[in-house]
């Protein structure tokens, strides 16, 4: 099945530019110039990529960023920014974007880019089909999932393979990003990093002004996997220093 890209742009030629890379990649694409007829095309469609510019008609795409994510859909996001608008590539991170381009872009960059976000979404598809058929049980996912790729804590199996987590028999819905930052903590159970630390591992950049990118992903990553997220059992914070993952549970 062809996978279906909303483009949110309201550059007539920079929008055709992308949706002519994204046929050569065998997408379906749909284009919207308009803010909030773009939010309501995603709530109607299903879409493997939304490509959202900042600068938009009738509604932001830092609003339209956040709404989507409001519904708690997966779905990549790629936000695409101005050089000379660094607080709204910030921002757009901290409202749940899996990445950004920065304009002018080259076209090399948005289909090595592009072809990132449909892997980690594929792998986690991939984990969903086959896992359709079972039970999403403790014993039965821990059996179904070779151990070297499975790390267990607490209630939680995170598959590295499939980029899929089960939290107390249930399958959560998490961003490419909140994935890697909950698997970087886990694989690293106990170690304290600062937000600049986990900057450079996660997101693999330690610009100054981001940190709170880091604070929006944990607050939204700890809403989805502890069972108090005002009392976290897993994602602790180190006062003064940053942030760790629970060594034994």
């Amino acid at each position: 099945m062809k996978k279906t890209v909303l483009i949110v742009e309201d550059d007539p030629d920079i929008a055709n530019l992308i949706k002519l890379q994204l046929l050569d990649l065998d997408c379906e694409v749909e284009i919207s110039h308009d803010g909030l007829e773009a939010l309501q095309l995603f709530k109607a469609g299903q879409y493997a990529l939304v490509i959202l510019d900042i600068m938009l008609p009738s509604m932001d795409g830092l609003d339209i960023c956040k709404a989507i994510r409001a519904t708690n859909s997966p779905v990549p996001i790629m936000m695409l920014t101005s050089k000379s608008t660094e607080l709204d590539r910030v921002l757009g991170l901290e409202l749940g974007a899996d990445d950004y381009l920065t304009k002018p872009f080259s076209v090399l960059e948005l289909v090595a880019r592009v072809k990132a976000l449909f892997r980690r979404a594929s792998f986690r598809e991939t984990a969903l089909n086959n896992l359709s058929n079972e039970a999403l049980t403790e014993n039965n996912y821990s059996q179904a999932v070779p151990s070297d790729n499975l790390l267990s804590v607490g209630e939680l199996r995170i598959n590295l393979r499939s980029r899929t987590v089960i939290a107390r028999g249930d399958e959560l819905r998490l961003t490419a990003k909140e994935f890697d930052l909950l698997t970087f903590f886990a694989q690293h159970a106990g170690q304290v990093f600062t937000r600049t630390q986990l900057l450079d591992k996660v997101w693999g950049y330690g610009h100054d002004g981001y940190e709170h990118t880091v604070n929006s992903h944990i607050n939204r990553l700890r809403a989805k996997v502890e069972n108090n997220p005002t009392k976290p059992d897993y994602i602790l914070t180190a006062w003064g220093v940053g942030y760790k993952f629970v060594e034994n549970l």
